[in-house]
C-alpha cells in the first residue's frame, strides 16, 4: 500500500476534478443558464458548491478513516441497507453512465474533423465508443502497469488542451474581441430564465466538477489527513474553479452564444476558429485527454466493485482477480457490459443530468449522514469538525437544486430516483430471500485456475507489479 504524500495530494484532487467534464458541458451550462454572464456564475457558484461539499467530507475522512468514500460513510453511519443501495447505484448507474457520456465525447472529438458540417452518425459514434471501452477493458485486464502508464501520458493531453484554449482565449481578450463578455451582452437572455432551468444548468456543470471527493477513497493512505486533506480543498477547488472560468471566457472570446449552442464539439469549432493551420491539435488533445479519463474511470469502478464484493453487497465473483495479472476480470467485464448497455439507450446531454442527479443525490445522503453521525455519536474525537452552517448550506442548496431540476425533467430525473431504490431494493430483497448477498465462498463453485478469491486490501492486490 502506497502512501499519498502532501506535495501530491493537491494534485492528485486538482488532476481528479479538471477532467473530461470541462470539454461536455459548457454547451449543457449556457442552454440552460440561457445567457453568457449567468453561465459564467453558475461555473463560479458550482466551484462554491464543491468547496462546501469537500469541507464536510474532510470532517467524514478524518472522523471515519476508512478509503472507500461514500459507500463507506452511509454504512457506518446508516448501516448496510444504505450502503447496499449506492453501492449497486454506483456499480450499474453512476460509473457506467460516466464513463458512457466520456465515450461518446471522445467518438464526436474524434470524429467531428470528418464531419464538419453536421453531426457525427449516430451508429459511428456508438461503434467508436464501444470499440474504445472494450480496448481498455482489455488493458485494464491484461495489465495494471499498463493502465496506470496509460493515465499518466493522458493526463498531459488535458492539461496541454486546456492550457492551450486559456492561452489563445488570453490574446484573442487582449486584443479586444470580448463582445459576449460585456455587460450589455453578456446577461442578454435568449429564454425567459427559471429557477428549474438554472437548477439543471447547476447540474451540468457539477458533471465537470466530480471528482472532488477522491482523496475521500484513499483515505488510509493519505499523510496526515486532519492537516492534509483541508489544504487540499483550499487550494484544488479554487485552482479548478478558476481554470474552468477561464476556459469558458475564452471559448466567448472567438464564439457568439449562438455558435456554441450549434458546435457538437465546442473545442473542435474553437480551434478551427482561432488556430488555423493547427486547429487539428485540439481535437487530438480532446480525444486522448477523454481516452485518458475513460481508463480511469474503468479503473476506479472495477476496484469499487471488488471492494463491495469482498464485503458481501455484490456477487462474490467480483471479488476475484487473476492469479498471473492481479486484475479485477469479472468486475471489469461488469464495469464493460454496463457502460455498453447505457451507450446504445442514452444521449449525452440527458445522460449528464441523469448521472449528475444521482451524484448529488449520493452526495446530499452522506453529507445529511454527517449531522445524523454528529446527533447519534456526540463524544466522538473528530480532529477535523466544520460549522454546522456547512452542511445545513449544502443540504439547503441540494434540496433546492434536485427539487427543482426534478420539476423540469421529471423523466429523466426520476429514472435516477426509481434506480435507486426501486431496483436496488429488489435486489436487496432476492438476496434476502437466498438468505445471503453473495455466492457460498465455501464451495469454491466459482473458483477456476485462472481466478482466486482476494481477502487482503484491494489496495495491496493492485499495485502496480514489477
Amino acid at each position: 500500500m502506497h502512501n499519498v504524500f502532501p506535495h501530491s495530494q493537491q494534485g492528485d484532487r486538482t488532476g481528479n476534478i479538471i477532467g473530461s467534464g470541462i470539454f461536455i458541458s459548457p454547451k449543457g451550462v449556457l442552454e440552460h443558464a440561457g445567457s453568457v454572464g449567468l453561465s459564467l456564475i453558475v461555473w463560479v457558484c458550482g466551484g462554491g458548491i464543491c468547496a462546501l461539499g469537500s469541507m464536510c467530507y474532510a470532517e467524514l475522512g478524518v472522523t471515519i478513516p476508512k478509503s472507500g468514500g461514500d459507500y463507506s460513510y452511509v454504512t457506518e453511519i446508516f448501516g448496510g441497507l444504505v450502503g447496499f443501495l449506492l453501492l449497486w447505484s454506483a456499480v450499474l448507474i453512476m460509473y457506467p453512465t460516466t464513463l458512457a457520456v466520456i465515450a461518446l465525447t471522445f467518438s464526436n472529438y474524434v470524429l467531428q474533423p470528418a464531419f464538419q458540417n453536421c453531426v457525427p452518425p449516430y451508429l459511428a459514434t456508438r461503434l467508436l465508443s464501444t470499440i474504445c471501452i472494450l480496448f481498455l477493458t482489455w488493458v485494464n485486464c491484461s495489465s495494471v502497469r499498463w493502465a496506470t502508464r496509460i493515465q499518466d501520458v493522458f493526463t498531459v493531453a488535458k492539461l496541454l488542451a486546456l492550457g492551450l484554449i486559456i492561452a489563445v482565449g488570453l490574446v484573442q481578450i487582449c486584443r479586444g474581441h470580448y463582445d459576449a463578455l460585456r455587460p450589455s451582452q453578456a446577461f442578454e437572455f435568449t429564454r425567459d430564465p427559471s429557477v428549474g432551468q438554472i437548477a439543471l444548468a447547476f447540474l451540468q456543470a457539477s458533471f465537470a466538477f466530480s471528482g472532488w471527493n477522491f482523496l475521500n477513497y484513499v483515505t488510509e493512505e493519505v499523510v496526515e489527513p486532519r492537516k492534509n486533506l483541508p489544504r487540499a480543498i483550499y487550494i484544488s477547488i479554487p485552482l479548478v474553479t478558476l481554470v474552468y472560468t477561464l476556459t469558458n471566457i475564452a471559448y466567448f472570446s472567438s464564439m457568439t452564444p449562438e455558435e456554441l449552442l450549434a458546435s457538437n464539439a465546442v473545442a473542435v469549432t474553437f480551434g478551427e476558429k482561432l488556430l488555423g493551420v493547427f486547429s487539428w491539435v485540439m481535437p487530438i488533445s480532446v480525444a486522448l485527454s477523454t481516452f485518458g479519463g475513460i481508463n480511469g474511470y474503468l479503473f476506479t469502478s472495477s476496484r469499487l466493485c471488488f471492494s463491495g464484493a469482498r464485503e458481501g453487497h455484490l456477487p462474490y465473483l467480483l471479488a476475484m482477480i487473476h492469479l498471473k495479472n492481479c486484475t479485477p476480470i469479472p468486475a471489469l467485464l461488469v464495469c464493460c457490459g454496463a457502460t455498453i448497455v447505457i451507450l446504445c439507450i442514452g444521449e449525452t446531454h440527458n445522460l449528464i443530468n441523469y448521472v449528475s442527479f444521482i451524484n448529488f443525490l449520493s452526495y446530499g445522503v452522506t453529507i445529511a449522514g454527517l449531522l445524523y453521525y454528529r446527533w447519534k455519536r456526540p463524544n466522538l474525537l473528530r480532529p477535523i469538525k466544520v460549522s454546522v452552517l456547512v452542511p445545513i448550506s449544502y443540504l439547503v442548496f441540494w434540496a433546492v437544486l434536485l427539487g427543482f431540476s426534478l420539476y423540469s425533467e421529471p423523466v429523466v430525473c426520476g429514472m435516477g430516483i426509481y434506480h435507486h431504490a426501486h431496483r436496488g431494493t429488489r435486489l436487496l430483497t432476492i438476496s434476502e430471500s437466498t438468505g445471503r448477498t453473495s455466492p457460498d465462498v465455501s464451495t469454491g463453485s466459482w473458483v477456476s485456475d485462472s481466478y482466486t478469491p482476494c481477502i487482503a486490501s484491494p489496495c495491496r492486490s493492485f499495485t502496480r507489479r514489477s
